[in-house]
């Protein structure tokens, strides 16, 4: 099966993430939930290039130091298998502006899983709290339900 190949972002300031209130768009598999910034990669891209651009695209900022921490295969039917490279960065510059795909807002990271957000989406957040090492997350949802998730390799849910 071929995966969809995008990115998701995290910039970190002062102990918060900013992140994207996705209520703009309304064919939107993220509609209403709380995530990173990033998108689809385009032609010729690879994972860097993609998340490079698409910081900048979506929030004016550019990232210059982005670590790259994992990949996140999402599986939600009937939306394409999506393969998520994870990136995030606490060095970067320029001004931030408003997004045409939801509204840009700077949360607490402890605030972070009392928001709308996936629920695999838990699960990594709690891996960049740890430092985890590069890491490889399979999610499968039933609509807005987690019903699978395996840690490289490992099932979580057994």
């Amino acid at each position: 099966m071929e995966l969809l190949q995008t990115t998701l972002c995290y910039l970190e300031q002062d102990g918060q993430y900013l992140m994207l209130h996705r209520v703009k768009k309304k064919q939107d598999v993220n509609k209403d939930k709380w995530i990173g910034v990033g998108g689809k990669f385009e032609a010729g891209e690879d994972a860097l290039a993609c998340a490079l651009r698409e910081v900048r695209e979506e929030t004016g900022l550019t990232m210059l130091t982005p670590l790259y921490r994992g990949m996140v295969d999402f599986f939600c039917p009937p939306w394409p298998a999506e393969r998520m490279h994870l990136f995030t960065c606490t060095d970067f510059s320029g001004t931030m502006r408003e997004c045409d795909e939801g509204d840009l807002q700077w949360v607490a990271k402890d605030k972070v899983s009392s928001l709308p957000i996936w629920e695999g989406d838990k699960i990594f957040f709690d891996l960049l709290a740890k430092n985890e090492p590069f890491f490889h997350l399979e999610l499968h949802y039933d609509k807005d339900v987690l019903v699978r998730a395996c840690l490289n390799g490992r099932d979580l849910c057994r």
